[in-house]
C-alpha cells in the first residue's frame, strides 16, 4: 500500500487575496502507518517564485499534526494519504530567494 503525506498550501498577497491552493508532498512510499493526531517532523514551507519549497536557510524544523487520512480504495494501487495542518504563505513574506 502506498502512503503519502500532504499539506494543503494557500498562497495569499498581502492583502489575504488568494492566488492558488496547493497540496505539498512531503513523502510518498513511506513504510509503515500513520494516525490522526500523529506529528511529523519537516523543513519549513516557502516559496520560490509561485512554487512552494522547503525552506532550508535556518536548518530550522517544524512539527505539523495529521489532521486527516484518506484510504483510496477505487484503484489497483490502494493509496493512503496523510493529511498535515494546512498552512498559509503569504507572497513577498515567505519568499526563499533563487534557486540554489
Amino acid at each position: 500500500m502506498k502512503t503519502e503525506i500532504l499539506q494543503q498550501v494557500t498562497i495569499v498577497d498581502m492583502d489575504e487575496e488568494i492566488i492558488a491552493r496547493v497540496d505539498f508532498s512531503h513523502a510518498a512510499d513511506l513504510a509503515g502507518s500513520l494516525a490522526i493526531g500523529w506529528s511529523v517532523v519537516t523543513y519549513p514551507l516557502g516559496l520560490r517564485e509561485f512554487e512552494v519549497v522547503y525552506d532550508r536557510r535556518e536548518a530550522r524544523k517544524v512539527s505539523s499534526k495529521v489532521v486527516d487520512i484518506e484510504i483510496d480504495t477505487t484503484s489497483e494501487t490502494r493509496t493512503v494519504r496523510a493529511y498535515l495542518e494546512p498552512v498559509k504563505l503569504i507572497l513577498g513574506q515567505h519568499d526563499v530567494g533563487a534557486a540554489e
